[in-house]
């Protein structure tokens, strides 16, 4: 079964070297094949991304902060989003520079070169004195932090209506499968398979020992309540690119968000030979 598209949206982040000319080679390719196509050049995570009419696929041309910028901006329409790698590290973005026109392709003809990931997203929200005073969706993980160096906050944490205790600590890591490879892997947190839907808490370097990385269902309310007397500025971060402060006796609550992102990524290789490759695994091929 093929896929129809009569109109796809590129967005590139002018920051990246070639992405001028890649941008230029792919709207030609799209010409070419009587595909209408919006280019959207972006310097800032904070733009909304602009288009006319129906969009019937999305192409990221960037690193994976290009993704997460796409996701939060466009994740409600239920638009597939191709990642195309343009940066350096690509855990996400997995899809080379060579590889776009054949998952393209692909796609179009409804071949098997292809696969469309749905990934989790995470609903936050702000509650003060009652009301929701912020709102914010992301992929990969929400942080409450600090906004001075080194500075020790504290939290109470909550899951559903039980309170788990008090957490001393540089701040709180909430992330998503996909993001327990991100900020939340370097600070102890576990990997955890894509395919689960999980939450995974992780504090940041904790002020006592027995504060632990936790995993829950993503059926999950986490709730993060920042209490009194605090040394510093607190604020929460998403997916970070998005910031905001928080006050005493804010509640900052994240759950599992309806909607999922979808990526449409290249079957060559599985989300664990990602995984060895940009880890640095041995891979069972004698080269540790």
């Amino acid at each position: 079964m093929t896929n129809k598209l009569k109109h796809i949206l590129i967005v590139a982040n002018w920051q990246k070297t070639y992405v001028k000319e890649v941008s230029a080679k792919i709207i030609k390719y799209l010409d070419k094949i009587q595909i209408k196509s919006t280019l959207f050049k972006t310097n800032s995570d904070e733009t909304s991304i602009q288009f006319d009419g129906d969009i019937d696929l999305v192409i990221s041309l960037g690193g994976d902060g290009t993704v997460l910028y796409c996701v939060r901006h466009l994740q409600d329409l239920g638009i597939p989003i191709l990642p195309v790698n343009m940066g350096t590290f690509g855990y996400i973005t997995e899809v080379s520079l060579n590889e776009w026109k054949a998952t393209l392709n692909s796609y179009i003809e409804g071949g098997s070169n292809h696969l469309l990931h749905k990934r989790s997203t995470i609903k936050v929200s702000i509650i003060r004195k009652g009301n929701v005073v912020f709102g914010g969706t992301a992929l990969n993980e929400v942080v409450v932090t600090s906004n001075g160096l080194s500075k020790v906050i504290t939290l109470d944490m909550s899951v559903d209506n039980t309170l788990l205790g008090n957490f001393r600590a540089d701040g709180m890591i909430v992330a998503t499968p996909t993001g327990s490879t991100g900020y939340s892997l370097a600070a102890g947190g576990p990997i955890v398979d894509n395919e689960l839907s999980a939450l995974v808490c992780t504090p940041i370097c904790p002020f006592t020992l027995s504060n632990r990385p936790l995993v829950v269902s993503s059926e999950r309310r986490i709730s993060l309540k920042v209490l009194e007397n605090q040394r510093t500025d607190v604020m929460v971060n998403l997916d970070g690119q998005v910031n905001t402060q928080v006050y005493e006796n804010d509640i900052v609550e994240i759950r599992k968000s309806r909607t999922k992102a979808i990526l449409l990524v290249t079957n060559n290789r599985t989300n664990f030979d990602i995984l060895r490759d940009k880890l640095n695994w041995s891979g069972g091929r004698g080269n540790a």
